[in-house]
């Protein structure tokens, strides 16, 4: 049921709208009728999409203040010293100033006076940059002399003076290895003649 009730509602809703649109739209049309037939110099917009209108005359300095649709007639104040810019009357017959791209407007009727652009607007937040986290990145080479070539220390060489240390001759290890030998044989003699 809540259902029914509410595209029931939205419908009501839909058709009221569209009945009040038939009703305003004359006067909305009379009233941009009046506002679209300037005199004097006029900028009728030539490009094939809609362009937008500035606070001065520089796409960077200055923001957007409105926007104005192929076809459209505005009165034209004046054009910048580069004949870049054309100021225009914006919001049309309001008194208020905008400023557009030349090339994308007509201009007829006249020549335009070349007024210089308005001062560009204090940007809301300065940017400031932290001292302590500058002097992070801010690397100074210290000031040190050409290093020079210093010679080594003097080598010490060691030395070595011989030693006289007595070997054994070759002939104390042959006596003793000829009394093992006797030693072994009557070792093996004795054994042999105990077995037997």
């Amino acid at each position: 049921m809540r259902r029914f009730w509410f595209k029931a509602l939205w419908g009501i809703l839909a058709v009221a709208s569209l009945g009040m649109g038939t009703f305003l739209s004359p006067n909305q049309a009379g009233a941009y009728q009046e506002v679209s037939t300037p005199t004097g110099v006029i900028a009728t917009i030539i490009y094939t999409e809609q362009i937008n209108v500035r606070s001065g005359p520089n796409t960077r300095y200055y923001p957007i203040i409105g926007q104005l649709l192929p076809g459209e007639v505005v009165p034209a104040l004046g054009i910048s010293p580069g004949r870049e810019w054309v100021q225009i009357s914006y919001p049309a017959g309001v008194g208020g100033v905008g400023w557009v791209y030349a090339s994308f407007v007509s201009l007829s009727g006249g020549e335009l006076r070349i007024v210089e652009p308005p001062p560009t607007p204090t940007p809301l937040i300065t940017a400031t940059i932290d001292p302590t986290l500058a002097a992070a990145f801010n690397i100074q080479p210290t000031q040190t002399r050409i290093p020079t070539f210093t010679p080594p220390p003097p080598l010490d060489v060691p030395q070595f003076t011989e030693v006289n240390t007595s070997r054994p001759s070759r002939g104390t290890f042959g006596v003793f290895i000829v009394i093992l030998t006797i030693i072994g044989g009557v070792g093996l003699a004795f054994s042999y003649v105990l077995r037997s």
